[in-house]
């Protein structure tokens, strides 16, 4: 059993930056593949990026050179670094690790972004 603690989301204005974390507990490997997630209202969940150790990340387009994704393997935690926010980056965002079988989820944390 993994469970998934997120933190760090709030309210920023354009061009502001905010850093969300995830810690996951129970065993936790490099290899398991971690990221965040998003889901604006009226949307579908969408990826924003995943990381399954350093030299193997992967974004969304719309925040390639914005966002930076990290993980410390020894605090089993996962780390996505926003900047530049835009409104379009208000959405929910969700901490999740793919432990086989199955993939597991953070409760989530509102990311706002208005002036």
């Amino acid at each position: 059993q993994v469970q998934l603690v997120e933190s760090g989301g709030g309210a920023v204005q354009p061009g502001g930056s905010l850093n969300l974390s995830c810690t996951a507990s129970g065993t936790i490997f490099d290899l398991y593949t971690m990221g965040w997630y998003r889901q604006a209202p009226g949307k579908e969940r969408e990826l924003v990026a995943q990381i399954r150790n350093v030299e193997s990340t992967k974004y969304a387009d719309s925040v390639k050179g914005r966002f930076i994704i990290s993980r410390d393997g020894v605090k089993n935690t996962v780390c996505l670094q926003m900047n530049a926010l835009k409104p379009e980056d208000t959405a929910v965002y969700y901490c999740y690790i793919m432990k086989p079988p199955r993939t597991y989820w953070g409760q989530g944390t509102q990311v706002t972004v208005s002036s």
